[in-house]
């Protein structure tokens, strides 16, 4: 057998990322993703695409922050590893699967071969994420009018009910930045995001019960995909009531009212209470995300 090729395309070759077939759907799950074709990279041999991935960054990022399309042929774990290893960029890998990819024998085989070749270059598991989309016809989720809800132009408010939100998370991804740099590195990461994505500032919003005490915070916001739920959390004294029920319900009212014909959502699946939240609210379980970071960074 011949070695793999392993090549970065350009505008000119960009077509060379569409010979493979999409046994996963994942072209579907990106119909709405941008990518540049200097960020896509494939393994040729015997001049045949046996892998391929696209690293995936914001339109004014001048290096991916992740990669959110990866593939291997049969087989080919082997030349899709090199293709991850040998790129110039180490940031988070993101698998994208269609909903019950486990109970499926060929789904599950095409996603372990995705996950071999990912852990032969290096990667670690973090997490797996439920992906949730919301469409009108779910019907808008009813506001339980429990808590006063206010923007808050002031970030070290939001700052600082992260770090007591991140005090006790199920979240992985927080999880990871408190092990790093602890709660202020988790506050200030969520910040960032927030900060990215391309949705104004002023749609960010505190809430308060009726007596005055701060319950949690919702981030609407759009990515640049679309309009999704960028962030609910509940201070751990309020936790037991289900307010974040009401603020997912408020997140989801507030985008609806600024144009949102659709709103994606994730959650982690360990999440057990944010996932029965996303399913009372009429948000449905679309595709499934398993997210691999470089090994070497904390998990």
């Amino acid at each position: 057998m011949t070695d793999a090729v392993i090549r970065a395309l350009s505008a000119s070759d960009a077509h060379l990322f569409d010979a493979l077939p999409d046994p996963l759907g994942a072209r579907e799950g990106h119909r709405r993703t941008r990518f540049r074709p200097d960020w896509k990279r494939v393994a040729l041999r015997d001049g045949q695409v046996v892998a391929r991935g696209a690293w995936w960054g914001g339109p004014d990022d001048s290096e991916p922050v992740n990669i959110n399309w990866f593939d291997v042929a049969e087989g080919e774990e082997e030349a899709g590893a090199e293709l991850l290893r040998s790129a110039p960029w180490q940031v988070e890998l993101e698998i994208s699967l269609p909903g019950g990819w486990r109970e499926k024998t060929d789904l599950r085989a095409g996603a372990e071969a995705r996950f071999a070749a990912a852990r032969a270059a290096g990667y670690e598991l973090l997490v797996e994420r439920f992906l949730y989309r919301w469409t009108p016809e779910r019907g808008l989720p009813e506001r339980p009018g429990r808590l006063r809800f206010s923007a808050e132009p002031d970030d070290t408010v939001f700052f600082d009910a992260l770090r007591r939100i991140h005090s006790v998370t199920l979240d992985a991804h927080a999880l990871r930045a408190i092990e790093e740099g602890g709660l202020d590195q988790a506050a200030q990461e969520e910040l960032d995001f927030f900060h990215w994505c391309p949705s104004p500032r002023e749609w960010w919003q505190i809430a308060h019960t009726p007596e005055g005490d701060l319950a949690g915070i919702h981030i609407p916001a759009h990515n640049p995909s679309g309009p999704t739920i960028g962030f609910i959390g509940v201070v751990p004294e309020q936790r037991g009531r289900g307010y974040a029920y009401d603020l997912l319900a408020e997140c989801t009212h507030l985008l609806v009212e600024r144009g949102a014909e659709f709103i994606s959502g994730a959650t982690d699946q360990g999440n057990f209470p944010m996932a029965r939240n996303f399913a009372k609210a009429g948000f449905p379980v679309i595709r499934e995300r398993i997210n691999f970071h470089p090994a070497g960074q904390a998990a």
